[in-house]
């Protein structure tokens, strides 16, 4: 009978995008490409990547620098707000703010975000089926490396909101057998050299 073994969860905010958002800005691309050098030696089995084309381009430019590793577009990885306080859940002194500023998101990512928010909690977290760990690079957008960070540091629903990740900065979490899970790289931006550090961020984050 076949056990159960570690899942290895490297998740990617896209390199910083152009204005418009339609594809990668030159330091994007860099970006993406000092990404791939840095896991060009760890043992991923597949690149999944968001539909829309800065993530799509950031995962082929990751794909570019590592040999033979499986790539696929991905909804579940995509952009979309993954989960909607209600204002009970909510500090009291920032509700008004947070709820202000979720309400200007469009409908559609409104409504279908939860539903795939909980998607991609069922499909990439969790030790996996088989002896052999598995490793896997998740390319997505700022919100939901946020709650699946949230998730495995068992915070509330709500508290993805805050949580920010630079451009091709690196998250790493670890599902063991009969174990929590362990976060064991954060927003690690090692890398990249000193300016293409913290895109993505506005400038009272940056640290």
């Amino acid at each position: 009978m076949s056990g159960t073994a570690a899942r290895y969860l490297y998740l990617a905010r896209h390199g910083e995008a152009s204005d418009d958002e339609s594809e990668l800005s030159a330091q994007g691309r860099r970006q993406a490409e000092l990404l791939g050098e840095r896991l060009r030696h760890a043992p991923l089995a597949t690149i999944h990547h968001g539909p829309l084309a800065r993530a799509a381009q950031t995962a082929q430019l990751i794909h570019g620098r590592l040999d033979d590793v499986p790539i696929q577009p991905a909804e579940l990885v995509g952009d979309y707000l993954p989960y909607l306080p209600a204002r009970d859940e909510l500090p009291p002194e920032t509700a008004d703010a947070m709820l202000d500023r979720l309400a200007q998101f469009p409908e559609e990512e409104r409504e279908s975000g939860p539903g795939l928010a909980r998607a991609a909690l069922a499909r990439f977290t969790g030790p996996v089926n088989g002896d052999q760990p598995r490793h896997e690079l998740v390319v997505t957008h700022n919100f939901l490396v946020a709650w699946l960070v949230r998730d495995a540091l068992n915070a509330p629903n709500w508290r993805w909101i805050g949580l920010n990740h630079a451009n091709a900065a690196l998250t790493v979490i670890r599902y063991a057998p009969g174990r929590p899970a362990a976060l064991l790289v954060y927003n690690d931006t090692g890398h990249l050299p000193p300016e293409l550090r913290w895109t993505g961020f506005p400038p009272e984050l940056r640290v």
